[in-house]
């Protein structure tokens, strides 16, 4: 031990005469050349530190053991005091846990799956994630997206199926569990336990709510005043493919586009901004009324209308008028009597070619023209709350 002290001293003493300390160039600095300087304070501590080797080399093995011992028990006392809460927890009955993980956000649910795989498998099951994602996402998710949700499962399972190499496919599957947001459908051996109405194949709800809060899926919804609410589409609800940023808490919406014109993408979309599609119809099919012989003045009603053949239908959002043989009051008025229906949408001013426009109760199904437009597929509202969503976008000045 001593020779290697002499060598190492001899080495520093060496080192300072041949190296003179000086200040360093700018450039030195930006290089990175620090490492080859050493100055008079850390020469010391290396000097120090040089003489503690043989200081801490002479302590007993004795006092290793006995130092050693005492990390043990503290290690052994923490890992059982660890196991004692774990095992008072999981001694509750399942009702209780289940009561408790109910009050759980979803990020502390996820915290909780991390813990074990009892965990695990109880905080990713459908039976607490339906609550979280009726919450957040039921208002304006629809069946529409849950069918694109589970072809978009079904593709994935489809890919992982094409690999050749068993243990590759459970290197991967292994590999989305511990991430627990899975694209692939999973099972849960805790739900599997109880008695479900669900098929073996339904898709895993937490793995919807993750691809939904994340913006990997993009679903599709209807929108309210396109295009940050231009004048053209004031009172009006477009289909259009959303996805979430949860950063700023709004959505992304893309259009299909009007005719060979692209639509860019309208960024901000906010949450009341939106909905799910009232009817199981593609942008461009006609919705067949059911509500034409129930149509009576100062009815509520969305009707779909497009620029012309070529573009998609939008909704819009307009009430049942009097004729014009009518002085509107309701004790005489017979206006339900007639096959002619008078629709108002009174956003627009008198007089303007927008304000009115009649169809034929019996055999309506799609009138207008090039100029006009062309009016479609009639949808009564008899929810107040649909009805008062309409209005809550009612313009402050009438449009011309």
């Amino acid at each position: 031990m001593l020779i290697y002290l002499v060598t190492f001293i001899s080495f520093i003493l060496f080192f300072i005469c041949s190296l003179p300390l000086k200040q360093l160039q700018p450039w030195a600095n930006e290089m990175g050349l620090l490492s080859f300087y050493f100055s008079e304070e850390v020469l010391g501590k290396l000097l120090k530190n040089a003489f503690s080797i043989s200081f801490y080399s002479k302590i007993s093995s004795k006092a290793k053991k006995r130092c050693f011992s005492n990390m043990e028990t503290n290690n052994t006392k923490s890992v059982e005091t660890n196991a004692s809460m774990e095992s008072r927890l999981l001694d509750l009955p399942d009702l209780a846990i289940e009561t408790i993980l109910e009050k759980l956000e979803p990020t502390d649910l996820c915290t909780m799956a991390c813990v074990s795989n009892y965990f695990r498998n109880i905080c990713l099951s459908d039976y607490l994630w339906r609550r979280h994602m009726t919450q957040k996402w039921g208002r304006i998710i629809g069946l529409d997206a849950q069918k694109e949700w589970k072809l978009h499962v079904a593709s994935q399972k489809e890919r992982l199926s094409s690999f050749e190499d068993g243990r590759e496919r459970r290197g991967i599957f292994k590999v989305y569990l511990s991430k627990l947001w899975s694209v692939v459908m999973l099972k849960s051996s805790y739900n599997e336990g109880r008695k479900s109405s669900q098929p073996q194949d339904s898709f895993l709800i937490v793995s919807f709510y993750r691809s939904l809060e994340t913006g990997k899926f993009c679903f599709p919804a209807q929108v309210f005043n396109r295009e940050n609410g231009h004048v053209g589409f004031i009172m009006s609800c477009y289909d259009a493919e959303l996805s979430y940023d949860c950063h700023t808490d709004t959505f992304e919406a893309r259009y299909p586009p009007h005719g060979s014109k692209d639509i860019p993408a309208e960024n901000g979309v906010t949450w009341e901004r939106l909905r799910e599609a009232p009817v199981d119809k593609l942008p461009h099919d006609l919705h067949i009324s059911d509500c034409l012989d129930d149509l009576r003045p100062r009815d509520h009603i969305e009707i779909q209308w497009r620029r012309n053949k070529h573009f998609p239908y939008g909704w819009w959002y307009g009430v049942i008028g009097h004729l014009e043989s009518c002085d509107g009051n309701v004790t005489f008025c017979r206006c339900h009597e007639s096959d002619t229906v008078v629709l108002e949408f009174k956003q627009y001013a008198p007089g303007s070619r927008w304000r009115r426009m009649t169809i034929n109760r019996r055999d309506h199904r799609e009138e207008g023209n090039e100029i006009e437009g062309f009016y479609a597929g009639i949808r009564k509202l008899y929810n107040k709350d649909e009805i008062s969503m309409w209005q809550q976008f009612w313009p402050t000045d009438i449009l011309e």
